[in-house]
């Protein structure tokens, strides 16, 4: 198979993955919302799930993406090597959610007490679940990754989703509330785990344990430096080496992703916390085919480092830059002007307060788009430290702007503060690939202004239409139209070829 067949057959299945998540996730946020959850127990529900995620980083510390650069490197050149990595990095795995669940457990009145929630107290508990399940889920899904069986690591992500669909609202439904859903969330979780772990088992009991080892030993050209890395000790040290500037970028991942949601929870009221967290997974949706582009590209980058064949890479990632820009770009534009409407007929009166953080947090779709282009490349190409240093250092800035803007202008501060900071990270992360792959700027700019040039043309559609939307029916044909105007305008320009579009996906 081709390495552009490779990535579409992967960008594929993840895209379906992807799709399925939002599916998911967009109707129990409906459910939720509207039918069995009222606002104070929803930003209640979140502020807890935000919680232990802050803990789930702690239990997984970048050892599955570690594991996951270190397979695809030796499944090139030394398959006898990957089980030691898998059986490492899952004991080493093991061992912190142990740990991390102990204090997680200890500390939980002192969490509640803290966040000034009472009722947190028995979601906490149950959080132990959720992040042992969370936690094995993530580390075969990343592992799949590493084996460069992506479209595994997709079916992973649908059993959870799946399993959340089916076990939320199961629990919400017989009356269970809150500590249903966190229940529900639980038991997807595992079923992804618990598949993902017998998949990577099979695998492992069909790489033979003596391939190329003695073919290593013997040849002349293998340093005593080269042994010594390859060695169990050596393989051992490696792998928690790289999972350090892993576990700072999970770190900085989850002061941005979580931390604002306890901010928000801290400062505020959970009812603000509802508005914050919806418009925030309202935006993640539309990031989510960038994030499937990214994951599914990534191992390619490894490969191509491997192989000394970067300007291959480079042409991979302007010509996936170009695209995911003249998608989101537009994209970020349709959901300022639609956000009112969107919010009021879809989510109802009770939600209306979430309608500015929305429109501040279009712009963060562009933006996340990019680093979900970007992230993994970095990773795969050995820069996982610098990235680290780029993501922690943007990750403090947005902490401290939240303190500072949260209080004063409420759930619109922590939007804003995320802007700001995914900004500065993306630039810093664009430079890092850059000086990685020497990628044509000029190329890269024109792109960027011919496409704002064609959401300009298509903003001026819908606002021209926007007055008539007075349902949920004229909002989804309204934004049909944009859809097609965009279409329109990207074809015409002659930035996107619409039979290779489709061919690829087909």
């Amino acid at each position: 198979m081709s390495v552009t067949a490779r990535i579409a057959s992967g960008f594929k299945a993840n895209l379906v993955a992807k799709v399925v998540e939002v599916g998911v996730n967009g109707l129990l946020i409906l459910l939720l919302t509207r039918v069995f959850l009222t606002s104070e127990e929803y930003g209640l529900l979140y502020l807890a799930i935000s919680i232990i995620s802050i803990a789930i980083f702690f239990s997984q510390f970048g050892l599955a993406k570690s594991a996951a650069r270190y397979v695809t490197e030796y499944r090139k050149t030394d398959p006898s090597k990957v089980p030691l990595i898998v059986r490492r990095s899952l004991l080493f795995n093991l061992v912190a959610i142990v740990i991390v669940s102990g204090v997680f457990v200890a500390f939980r009145q002192s969490i509640a007490a803290w966040v000034g929630e009472p009722e947190l107290l028995t979601l906490l508990v149950l959080g132990v679940g959720f992040i042992v399940a969370r936690t094995l889920r993530s580390y075969a899904y990343f592992l799949c990754q590493g084996f460069n069986r992506v479209s595994w690591s997709a079916g992973l992500s649908i059993v959870s989703n799946l399993g959340h669909l089916t076990f939320v609202v199961g629990f919400l439904a017989l009356g269970y509330g809150v500590p249903g859903a966190i229940l529900g969330y639980t038991i997807g979780y595992g079923l992804g785990a618990v598949v993902g772990l017998l998949v990577l088992y099979r695998w492992l009991a069909h790489i033979p344990t003596d391939r190329l080892a003695d073919e290593s030993d013997d040849d002349p050209k293998t340093t005593e430096i080269d042994r010594n890395d390859s060695s169990e000790t050596g393989l051992t040290r490696r792998l928690l080496e790289y999972s350090l500037p892993l576990s700072i970028t999970g770190a900085s991942s989850i002061m941005f992703k979580r931390v604002d949601i306890v901010l928000v929870g801290t400062f505020l009221t959970p009812v603000a916390v509802a508005y914050y967290t919806l418009a925030k997974q309202l935006t993640e949706f539309v990031a989510a085919p960038a994030s499937s582009l990214g994951f599914a590209l990534a191992p390619t980058f490894g490969e191509s480092k491997s192989t000394d064949d970067l300007d291959r890479a480079a042409r991979i990632y302007e010509t996936t830059f170009e695209h995911t820009l003249l998608f989101y770009i537009p994209a970020a534009t349709g959901i300022v002007l639609v956000a009112d409407p969107a919010i009021r007929h879809v989510f109802g009166a009770d939600y209306l307060g979430a309608i500015p953080i929305v429109q501040v947090l279009a712009l963060f779709v562009v933006l996340e788009s990019i680093n979900k282009l970007t992230n993994g490349a970095l990773d795969f190409l050995g820069r996982a430290r610098h990235r680290a240093m780029s993501k922690g250092s943007a990750a403090t800035i947005n902490v401290g702007l939240n303190i500072a803007l949260i209080p004063t202008i409420g759930p619109v501060g922590a939007a804003i503060s995320t802007v700001i900071s995914y900004a500065i990270m993306a630039t810093v992360n664009l430079y890092l690939i850059h000086s990685e792959l020497s990628l044509s700027v000029r190329r890269l700019v024109g792109t960027a202004f011919k496409t704002c040039t064609v959401a300009v043309g298509m903003a001026l559609v819908v606002v021209l239409l926007l007055p008539y939307v007075s349902s949920i029916v004229s909002l989804v044909a309204l934004v049909a139209v944009g859809v097609v105007a965009w279409l329109m305008l990207a074809v015409g320009s002659g930035m996107l070829d619409l039979r290779w579009a489709v061919s690829q996906l087909s």
